[in-house]
């Protein structure tokens, strides 16, 4: 039996109305009706059974039937900042690919050598993604995308993690030990360009440790995905 179908909603009662464009994909797309049975999530950590009661025009009213604190959520938290990319499709896929692995926060950045740009179509249809991401993979929480237009407050809304980390590409040596970690992990890995000498001290002044990734060069998307598995793997998370 295939898992219930999943829908974002801002607020949920006893009777909940669903619209918008989850309410377009519920009628049109998946084609539920009268008695369908679903799953609703308000970013809580909590899942909503609920049965569709009503199709109108323009919503949905459904009868939540009982409630339960969500499974899948991550028991570590960590949070992912990267370079914004110029290919839209990579930012996509590293949004994605973080949502499911489990990350908590994810934050976008613009740093000295990043020559791509966001307005807030790109930013919207990022955070679309991490809401798709978290339906698929069964999580109760999407993870808001957050975007920094300078790298330094990035590296700022990191205070308070256990464990920071710096992707850098001219790192000889990794200065934190990543198979490991205990507790939360902040993980900054840098756009196409990667990061100056000046923005490596600022990070270390800030607490972040160097890490190389091996000898080979990765593209940004791959580092992404490759550190933040590690990650999740040493923190238990992947086990």
């Amino acid at each position: 039996m295939s898992a219930l179908k999943r829908f974002f909603v801002e607020n949920i009662g006893e009777t909940t109305e669903l619209c918008g464009e989850e309410f377009e994909h519920a009628k049109n797309v998946l084609r539920l009706g009268v008695g369908a049975e679903v799953i609703l999530l308000d970013n809580s950590g909590k899942e909503y059974t609920a049965v569709i009661a009503a199709v109108e025009k323009k919503r949905m009213l459904l009868n939540v039937v009982r409630e339960a604190v969500g499974e899948r959520e991550a028991d570590s938290d960590v949070c992912l900042l990267f370079g914004y990319l110029k290919n839209a499709d990579k930012n996509e896929f590293i949004v994605q690919k973080a949502v499911e692995l489990g990350v908590k926060k994810i934050g976008v950045f613009s740093s000295e050598f990043s020559s791509a740009y966001m307005n807030e179509n790109k930013l919207e249809r990022l955070n679309k993604v991490a809401k798709e991401a978290a339906k698929q993979c069964l999580r109760s929480v999407a993870p808001e995308v957050v975007y920094y237009d300078k790298l330094e407050k990035a590296l700022l809304s990191a205070q308070g993690y256990d464990n920071k980390l710096f992707a850098c590409e001219f790192a000889t040596e990794s200065k934190a030990d990543v198979g490991a970690l205990k507790g939360s992990v902040a993980i900054v890995i840098g756009s196409e360009g990667g990061f100056s000498r000046e923005e490596e001290e600022m990070a270390n002044a800030q607490g972040f440790a160097s890490v190389t990734l091996g000898k080979r060069i990765l593209r940004a998307e791959t580092a992404a995905v490759a550190l933040t598995s590690v990650v999740m793997f040493a923190l238990g998370e992947l086990r």
